[in-house]
């Protein structure tokens, strides 16, 4: 049986020959969409009753501005809460989102590491772990909470993108058992 020698040459063919096969099997393959933000940057806001477990509502009214970043999207929530003696509580968010490895799926970008990186907070520290989602019409927002006895929260906001604005879907979970939520219209301003 003859001997095969892999001298240069050969050890270069051989590269060539493996790179030109991968090229053609992928080839045969359709390309991954990527999901896609465009269809819901604006600003929208609404009102609605936040429904607690208890069964308490509280009337809040809600705006969210999602627009582009240069490596992703923004997504900036407010929340106010209106007190039944008349004081009002307001509650503000924004966080940055670069995609990830997976389609679809884009991790939070809260905060810079020493080398000047955007990446996610710790849960382990009690900072919540934030990623979202786009699949459809629909932009899911997680924020998971993890807390010093190890239980967790997480929070769900699902905002579907519908003629005139969007319709969102909130809903809050502790240790698997709901503590509030809340579905209402956002139109588009």
């Amino acid at each position: 049986m003859p001997q095969i020698e892999f001298g240069p040459f050969n050890a270069v063919r051989a590269f060539i020959i493996s790179l030109g096969m991968a090229m053609l099997v992928m080839s045969g393959q359709p390309a991954r969409a990527q999901a896609e933000i465009t269809p819901f940057l604006g600003s929208y806001s609404g009102s609605a009753e936040l429904e607690n477990v208890d069964g308490t509502t509280q009337q809040r009214d809600m705006s969210v501005e999602i627009s582009e970043t240069k490596k992703g999207f923004r997504v900036q929530w407010t929340s106010t809460t209106y007190k039944p003696d008349g004081r009002t509580k307001d509650k503000s968010y924004e966080i940055d989102f670069v995609p990830s490895d997976r389609d679809g799926v884009f991790a939070a970008a809260m905060k810079k590491n020493v080398f000047g990186h955007e990446v996610q907070l710790d849960p382990m520290k009690g900072e919540p772990y934030v990623w979202g989602q786009i699949y459809g019409d629909t932009l899911t927002v997680y924020s998971l909470f993890v807390d010093a006895a190890g239980g967790y929260e997480i929070q769900q906001f699902d905002r579907t993108v519908v003629a005139g604005g969007l319709n969102l879907v909130f809903n809050r979970l502790r240790n698997g058992k709901k503590l509030s939520s809340v579905s209402t219209f956002l139109e588009r301003e």
